[in-house]
This record gives C-alpha cells, structure tokens and sequence, in this order.
C-alpha cells in the first residue's frame, strides 16, 4: 500500500478547511440575524455615548465641586464665630 504524496493530501485538505471555514461563517451570521437587528441610523454612535458620558460625568464634578465648596464655606463661618465668640468671652 503506498502512502498518498503530501500534494495530493493537500490537494484535498485545503478545499475541505475551505468549505468548512466558509459554513463556520455562514452559521454564526445566521445566529446574529435571528434578533431583532436595529438599524445603524437610528442607533447612536460610540461618539455619542462618550459624549453624553463625559457630560453627566462634567455635571456629577459641578455638583461636588458645589458642595464641597458650601461645605467648606459653611466650615471656615464655624471657625470664624468660634473665634469671634472665644474672643468675646476672653473680653468680658
């Protein structure tokens, strides 16, 4: 019994891989459209969502930024009438 040459294996094998690699594709794109595909207008762009991201981030800093600086005020009028309040008990 004589052994097949490699070019006569490789002949065969790589039409096979071929035909297999090809239904591979088909079968996992025909599992993709089985959802409810929407349409690429209607759907917003990476940009978008970055954008729309980086705005509710910029608005979330406004607000502590907001409220760290009240809280600071409100802290620094504490210090301030304690002061006031320890020198005018030293006065009298």
């Amino acid at each position: 019994m004589a052994l097949p040459s490699v070019w006569s294996v490789m002949r065969v094998a790589i039409p096979f891989i071929s035909v297999v690699g090809l239904l591979s594709v088909r079968l996992v794109g025909a599992g993709q459209d089985s959802g409810s595909v929407i349409p690429a207008e209607s759907r917003p762009c990476v940009d978008c969502h970055a954008f729309e991201f980086m705005q509710r981030a910029l608005q979330d800093l406004k607000k502590t930024a907001y409220n760290l600086d009240t809280r600071t005020e409100t802290l620094l009028m504490r210090a301030e009438k304690r002061g006031l309040c320890d020198c005018f008990h030293a006065i009298h």
